[in-house]
């Protein structure tokens, strides 16, 4: 048995009734549980993969035991997955909802950010930041430029990639264009890669890393 194989069955049999890792996995669910450790620094407690910011914990049926793994482990290995029924997802369908938890609490994130920041500057434009955050999902271009520039200078914790800037009327594209590129480098991280395409063809130019 090569060393990943053999890791994942030194973490998962101990704590199974089954013998080999097929027969073993099937005992396990996850438990709809996760965790934002907010940087990427823990370990996958199932193949040791290391540098994990998001954990989902599965259960053993049978003993009770609990693990906190990545997502990838969850899908690799066929744990199960329950919609709100009871019902067991196919490959498909879990990843569906995987994604859509890991996608919320990226969102939750993103607002515990502005939260933070607007209770750290009594300013109304980053009152009005989270409050449009809060109903569109998103921010535009001038709001993006605020919030990433306070959020810098408060040392607020944040993930720029999580946070979503749109593009979709002219007026958006508009300030975007008239932006300084400085400014535009400050959300460049929330920019999809057609958004940062879309800037290109503006005049501005990538950061350099």
């Amino acid at each position: 048995m090569n060393t990943y194989p053999k890791r994942v069955a030194n973490n998962i049999l101990p704590l199974s009734i089954a013998g080999n890792l097929p027969e073993a996995f099937k005992e396990w669910y996850f438990t709809d549980n996760m965790k934002d450790h907010l940087v990427a620094k823990e370990d996958c407690e199932l193949c040791d993969h290391e540098k994990l910011r998001y954990h989902f914990q599965i259960e053993n049926r049978n003993t009770r035991k609990r693990l906190w793994v990545g997502s990838s482990c969850i899908i690799k290995f066929q744990v199960q997955v329950l919609d709100d029924t009871g019902k067991v997802l196919d490959k498909k369908g879990a990843e569906k909802k995987l994604n859509e938890l890991q996608r919320k609490m990226s969102y939750e994130s993103c607002i515990d950010a502005l939260k933070e920041l607007a209770h750290a500057e009594s300013n109304e434009i980053l009152s009005n930041a989270l409050n449009y955050y809060l109903k569109n999902k998103y921010l535009t271009p001038k709001f993006a430029f605020v919030v990433f520039w306070r959020l810098q200078k408060n040392n607020i914790d944040h993930s720029p990639s999580f946070f979503k800037v749109t593009l979709n009327r002219s007026k958006y594209k508009d300030d975007l264009k008239e932006m300084d590129t400085f400014k535009v480098h400050k959300f460049w991280k929330a920019l999809s890669s057609g958004q940062k395409k879309i800037a290109e063809r503006l005049g501005h130019s990538a950061p350099i890393e």
